[in-house]
């Protein structure tokens, strides 16, 4: 059974950095592609960065590209978002998502077959 939890939201101020995690469990043969979503209220939910396995492919939305960065750590099973510079227009809850299997176009959700439940982020 495949498990991926966040954690690390907060209410920041504009201009401050935060840092995300997600923990997962299960087998790793479902954790071939991971990724970060967001959803903001009344909006889509879009995608923010994506990682292959071996770390050696990142991509990142238009939106986030040179704020923020994804890390995985495969010894420790804990994906990370590290984000600098957040605007209010990051306020959004954030999930992370695993896909057996590569995923191109980047972001392309109906790949990702787990996710986990959110963390809410709030900058004002």
């Amino acid at each position: 059974q495949v498990q991926l939890v966040e954690s690390g939201g907060a209410s920041v101020q504009t201009g401050t950095s935060l840092r995300l995690s997600c923990a997962r469990s299960g087998d790793p043969s479902n954790f071939y592609t991971m990724a970060w979503f967001r959803q903001a209220p009344g909006e889509e939910r879009e995608g923010v960065a994506q990682i292959s396995p071996a770390g050696g492919s990142k991509y990142y939305g238009p939106s986030v590209k040179d704020r923020f960065t994804i890390a995985l750590d495969n010894k420790q099973n804990i994906l990370t978002l590290q984000m600098w510079n957040l605007k209010p227009d990051d306020t959004a809850i954030y999930s992370c998502a695993s896909a057996p299997t590569s995923v191109w176009p980047p972001f392309d959700q109906k790949r990702f077959l787990y996710w986990g439940q959110g963390t809410q982020v709030t900058v004002s």
